[in-house]
């Protein structure tokens, strides 16, 4: 039975973030919603970051140091120690606003089954004057497989963590975080809880703000071979879980489309994985998404060939 005044748990993954963790710890303890608990797990941060997150340790306030393992593994430890009936996993370089657990809360109290999103928006370095919205087509209250089948749409699905308010019931029926994978690891963790959700249910008063504009020190910049296999692996989880339940012409056409974006994005990177890829794509009966870039790379595409046009993007890129 949900109480009107339910613990959440609030869970960081902190590495080498010294400069971004004061903001976001600050942007939890601001909320407006007082019945909270704060875990950041320090994944063996090599600067400041722990001795900063430590100044903040109170009772409601834990922090906990390991050895490197990911974000993953730092998320489940949280995930093991936290005692909320509800969970939201935050980054530790992004920001919410002091409305979002409060408004989520509210709609999850009646609907301790579904997931609760909210709205997000990009914010470069430290300028929050720079948020703008990143609107989409599934921000609003739908079923699981629609849901995803909207995310999915252009091929680009966010599942940024701290975007949702989950209930412990459902990460415990759907599965914890895949500690094989560090890029995209949010795709698969996030596929298989909204398919494990009831529902999905839109809170119009929640907002993530996502800082972006890191360089290398964003994760999700750093295209090496190790996170190309994290990512193929991902889709292929995510993809599976999907089909499972829904394999009509357009979930095909959506998850072939998931796979041609990853090959625009690996080709030159793992071209072993690439072709895997696009063998997947054919026995989906083919993707109709279109390469992701500037007007000029289009057209070299159509006269030479994606792979030939972006070759040579490449190249210029580096001189």
């Amino acid at each position: 039975m949900t109480s009107n005044n339910p613990l959440v748990s609030i869970i960081i993954p902190l590495y080498n973030a010294e400069s971004y963790i004061s903001e976001s710890i600050e942007s939890v303890l601001s909320q407006t919603y007082q019945n909270i608990e704060l875990l950041v797990i320090n994944d063996g941060s090599t600067d400041n970051s722990f001795r900063i997150a430590k100044e903040y340790e109170s009772d409601k306030v834990i922090i906990i140091d390991q050895q490197n393992k990911g974000a993953s593994a730092a998320r489940n430890l949280g995930l093991q120690l936290s005692k909320g009936e509800f969970v939201k996993f935050f980054d530790a370089d992004d920001l919410m606003n002091p409305e979002m657990i409060e408004s989520q809360v509210k709609i999850a109290i009646k609907n301790p089954d579904s997931i609760i999103s909210g709205k997000w928006g990009r914010f470069y370095k430290s300028d929050i004057n720079s948020f703008q919205l990143c609107r989409e087509e599934c921000w609003r209250n739908l079923n699981s497989i629609t849901w995803l089948k909207l995310s999915w749409k252009n091929a680009l699905p966010m599942t940024q963590p701290g975007i949702f308010l989950l209930s412990r019931k459902v990460i415990e029926k759907a599965g914890y975080w895949d500690e094989r994978l560090s890029l995209n690891d949010d795709m698969e963790f996030f596929t298989k809880n909204i398919l494990a959700a009831k529902k999905v249910f839109f809170c119009d008063n929640a907002i993530l703000y996502y800082r972006s504009g890191l360089g290398n020190l964003a994760l999700s910049s750093l295209k090496t071979p190790k996170g190309i296999h994290s990512n193929f692996l991902s889709i292929q989880l995510s993809v599976s879980y999907f089909l499972s339940v829904t394999n009509d012409a357009e979930s095909l056409r959506l998850a072939a489309n998931i796979w041609q974006g990853f090959v625009y994005e690996a080709y030159f990177i793992d071209k072993k994985l690439a072709n895997a890829a696009e063998k997947t794509i054919k026995l989906l009966h083919g993707s109709d998404y279109k390469l992701p870039s500037g007007k000029v790379l289009r057209f070299l595409s159509l006269v030479l060939g994606w792979k030939l046009a972006k070759r040579i993007h490449l190249i210029f890129r580096q001189h």
